[in-house]
């Protein structure tokens, strides 16, 4: 004698309502097909067997899924169960196919993004989304990560290569490789495909940033700064750029509270230097104590009559923010020094190059550049400081 079968009715479905905690309800229908009523809401379930074992398979939630739509799918289960095939393993190849349509490139990269605010500057962080959304979105965004080849891969990159951004189309494999290997760990995809690409890319030229390192061509270039005439900020910046010797980072994104003109000191915190977010978290990357010049002290005296009312030093245009990163190099081309001849962070190479030709001890230099330490006694040094044979050449030499 065969089961009873709907035995439900719409009436019955809607005014059904969960009882009492501790207690499950449940209203059958037959044929395996029940309505599970929960403190969450109505959910319908299929028991039955297969391989041996007893199995629920979820048929959809009340009253999205209706009771007539409810027995149509358990006739369709059934109707599986009976060929021999599991509709619950049915259902997972449904789901992953279609997870996979929506694991796309983008997908994970944006999820990547995410894992590495954080553990990655929030500048090379925006950086690498700019370059994504530039260069790898257009190409791969849209595909499901584990479709992506290398040959995929190349056909985003060669357009890059092909301008002459040579640097770029090898960061952006590095940035891809790392997606995909983050996808990988969370078995989103297979295989990486950038790691069949090394070699593929052409080489990086070779490139030095453009610093002057005549002494006669810098003097006039330190006329030229003297004689600019754009915002406050930058003036400033310009000037002690050549007596400091910081990167352009340290520099504009100065604090007040970094500096002590009192003591003519400015200590840029270990957080702000260069090295990795990891080490700067483990405290691993020393603060960095900058010795003023009477003349550093006198320019910074002046600027904090305009910018000493918030923390930034070098507030730009644009109100409480530091001056941005082309800033520098946007004012030096406007007094004929193009990227070509001399940048921002050229200053630099201009002191290393012209204090070494003026003897200066290398291990002095290392330590105002703040380049990590190499040798034995560059390292006591960096341990010990240098702080007053440091403060006394930049006071009495001229680069």
């Amino acid at each position: 004698m065969s089961r009873p079968i709907n035995l439900l009715t719409d009436k019955k479905v809607q005014s059904a309502k969960f009882e009492k905690f501790g207690k499950r309800t449940k209203l059958t229908d037959g044929a395996g097909l029940y309505l599970d009523i929960q403190p969450s809401g109505k959910y319908w379930r299929m028991k039955y067997r297969f391989g041996g074992k007893e199995k629920t398979l979820a048929l959809g939630v009340y009253p999205d899924v209706s009771l007539k739509l409810a027995r149509e799918r358990r006739t369709k289960a059934r109707e599986q169960i009976a060929d021999g095939i599991d509709p619950n393993e049915i259902k997972r190849e449904q789901k992953a196919a279609k997870k996979e349509q929506t694991d796309t490139f983008k997908a994970v990269a944006e999820d990547w993004l995410k894992l590495k605010k954080g553990e990655l500057a929030d500048s090379t962080l925006e950086v690498a989304k700019r370059r994504l959304e530039t260069w790898a979105f257009p190409k791969l965004g849209h595909l499901p990560i584990k479709e992506i080849k290398p040959s995929t891969v190349m056909e985003a990159l060669r357009p890059i290569e092909e301008q002459g951004k040579h640097e770029t189309a090898h960061r952006i494999r590095q940035r891809i490789g790392e997606i995909f290997r983050f996808a990988v760990a969370a078995d989103r995809a297979e295989i990486d495909p950038t790691a069949t690409l090394r070699g593929q890319l052409k080489t990086t030229p070779t490139r030095h940033r453009s610093a002057i390192t005549n002494p006669d061509e810098l003097g006039k270039l330190l006329k030229a700064i003297d004689a600019y005439g754009g915002h406050a900020s930058t003036i400033a910046a310009l000037k002690l750029a050549p007596m400091l010797f910081l990167r352009p980072g340290e520099l504009r994104n100065a604090e007040w509270d970094e500096i002590d003109l009192d003591k003519a000191t400015w200590v840029i915190p270990g957080k702000r230097m260069k090295g990795t977010q990891k080490a700067k978290r483990a405290g691993q990357v020393p603060d960095h104590i900058v010795p003023l010049s009477t003349q550093a002290v006198e320019i910074l005296k002046e600027l904090k009559v305009v910018t000493g009312h918030q923390s930034l030093v070098f507030e730009s245009v644009k109100r409480k923010r530091p001056l941005s990163e082309n800033t520098i190099n946007v004012a030096l081309k406007s007094m004929g020094y193009d990227g070509a001849t001399m940048v921002g962070h050229g200053f630099r190479a201009t002191a290393s190059t012209l204090l070494h030709e003026k003897n200066w001890q290398p291990e002095v230099i290392e330590l105002q550049l703040a380049h990590k330490g190499s040798t034995p006694l560059l390292r006591t040094l960096l341990k010990r400081g240098t702080m007053c044979q440091r403060s006394v050449h930049v006071q009495t030499q001229k680069i």
